[in-house]
């Protein structure tokens, strides 16, 4: 018998070594590495009846749930690749995802027909392959009548490994995941087998860095499964270690703290904006967390006030940078969390990343250029896109579009996005350096700001500021707590307080929206 090296090996091999192993516990019912296996087998027969062969799309628009775990190693284990979809996302972006990766089956929630309904004539789906399963929200319609139930046609399948209609190779297309679109309409990067695998490996020594594996260790993460971070750092990598992942249908900050508890978890995963949503809930002052021996996240603009509050609690935040082109990419070592504040640490052992002039030279300690990266976790393309991925990778050379600078120890610190960038008076401005001192003031729950016109410098900072709750904040205030923190000309010179920013599912702010809606303030 044949084997395929394809990442659904995965989990058959984990159905085999562990059948009983808690894989998930999915809104407080566990799954085993057996069920999931036979879930994933049931759901790649139910694909091949509705012949989906190697090399098709399907997309899936769904909530965290089993089915699309399921859906997603079932795809594997065919070599069919995978499209997850922002269900954030508005029914004519969907329309544009779903058509540029001209998918032959959309698996979506029920709660998204909304979504859908409206643009469904204008989608390259086939007309038998819209397939709805229920959300278990108790708003969501009635199954339309042009789609068909996943449960009616997967759970009659056979549990047997399906066989591919042609063997799969670890360079093939694994899956096509859509960036974030912060600066612009969203590109598909195409993601093989070979470097999920990388990933994985990557993501394990991380953890294997940090603690010793055990037959006990549990991660608590609410990352969209949609979204490379949900997908390919958490899901993908835990299942391959062998881990149990304590995952729920949406992130509740409340809910999340509790399950920290609950399920006594060694590991834990958090962006820095949902770490201050939890942290203002104050439940971690309510909470054991003495089981926790990893907390790894991070985020743009994570002042050190926030690894401080963690800390106060046991928690020690490990940041960590990547992207979808190229994930996991860095993470702080722990005995370096406060010596190194504000890295975002040394490359990890499967990538080479380091800091480049226009043509990718290396610069020299301290000097802010490119951060670039080369190594199997990089992305194979972009999807339909090729002078966009000749611009992006060169000569196996990914450029993140990130500027950044190493120290003497090899330590990466990230300056901002080199689109946000601006320059006022002849001086470079970046952001995110402003922003990550702003996020440290007390009244302050987020802040972004962005490069404006302006006749006298050039250009200049606007500022969009949420204060914390129950706050009130002035202007003085903001620009007086700037004072001795960063030069005169990085002080913006327009301050917005706003009830929120617009973020991806990955709480990274839409710049692109901030820059219409101070075109709308100038209008007005």
């Amino acid at each position: 018998m044949s084997t395929h090296w394809d990442v659904g090996y995965i989990i058959k091999k984990r159905e085999q070594n562990t059948p009983d192993k808690t894989a998930v516990i999915f809104e407080d019912e566990p799954f085993s590495y057996k069920q999931l296996n036979q879930g994933a087998n049931r759901c790649a027969h139910y694909l091949q009846q509705l012949g989906i062969k190697k090399g098709d799309r399907i997309g899936v628009l769904m909530l965290n749930c089993m089915e699309f775990l399921e859906c997603y190693f079932a795809a594997a284990k065919l070599g069919v690749i995978f499209v997850p979809l922002n269900w954030r996302l508005t029914g004519p972006e969907l329309e544009y995802q779903i058509n540029d990766s001209q998918c032959r089956l959309l698996l979506f929630h029920d709660c998204f027909f909304y979504s859908i309904d409206p643009v469904r004539s204008n989608l390259k789906v086939e007309n038998d392959k819209f397939v709805y399963c229920q959300s278990g929200n108790p708003d969501a319609p009635a199954r339309p009548d042009w789609a068909v139930d996943f449960h009616a046609g997967a759970d009659d399948k056979p549990v047997s490994e399906p066989v591919p209609d042609s063997p799969i190779a670890m360079d093939d297309d694994l899956a096509i995941v859509y960036t974030s679109g912060v600066t612009g309409n969203p590109k598909g990067a195409v993601l093989s087998h070979g470097q999920t695998y990388f990933k994985c490996f990557q993501t394990s020594l991380y953890v294997q860095d940090n603690q010793d594996i055990s037959a006990n260790e549990v991660m608590v993460a609410q990352m969209p499964l949609f979204h490379s971070g949900g997908l390919f750092i958490v899901a993908t990598p835990v299942i391959f270690s062998g881990i149990t992942l304590v995952m729920r249908r949406g992130f509740n900050p409340d809910e999340f703290a509790q399950d920290i508890e609950r399920y006594k978890a060694t590991a834990v995963f958090a962006l820095t904006t949902m770490w201050r949503f939890i942290l203002d809930t104050g439940k971690l002052d309510q909470i054991d967390v003495s089981s926790v021996r990893s907390v790894m996240g991070g985020g743009e603009r994570t002042p050190p006030s926030l690894f401080e509050e963690l800390a106060k609690r046991g928690l020690y935040m490990q940041q960590g940078f990547g992207q979808t082109e190229c994930s996991a990419m860095t993470l702080v070592p722990k005995e370096d969390i406060q010596r190194k504040m504000g890295s975002i640490g040394k490359p990890g052992f499967f990538a080479h990343v380091w800091i480049g002039d226009n043509n990718g030279k290396e610069l020299p300690p301290g000097e802010i250029g490119h951060i670039l990266a080369k190594g199997p976790t990089v992305m194979s393309r972009y999807w339909n896109l090729p002078d966009m991925t000749e611009k992006a990778i060169v000569n196996g050379i990914l450029n993140t579009g990130d500027l950044g600078y190493m120290d003497e120890e090899g330590y990466l610190y990230i300056v901002d996005r080199a689109k946000d960038m601006y320059r006022s008076g002849g001086e470079n401005v970046y952001p995110a350096e402003v922003e990550k001192i702003l996020a440290g003031h007390p009244k302050v729950l987020n802040v972004s700001i962005i490069g404006v016109p302006d006749e006298k410098w050039g250009e200049t900072g606007a500022a969009f500021i949420v204060p914390a709750m129950g706050q009130e904040l002035a202007e003085e205030e903001v620009l007086e707590y700037l004072q001795g923190k960063a030069a005169r000309f990085k002080h913006p010179s327009k301050i917005f307080f706003v009830e929120e920013l617009p973020l991806t599912a990955t709480m990274k702010v839409k710049k692109m929206e901030l820059k219409e809606e101070y075109a709308k303030f100038q209008q007005e």
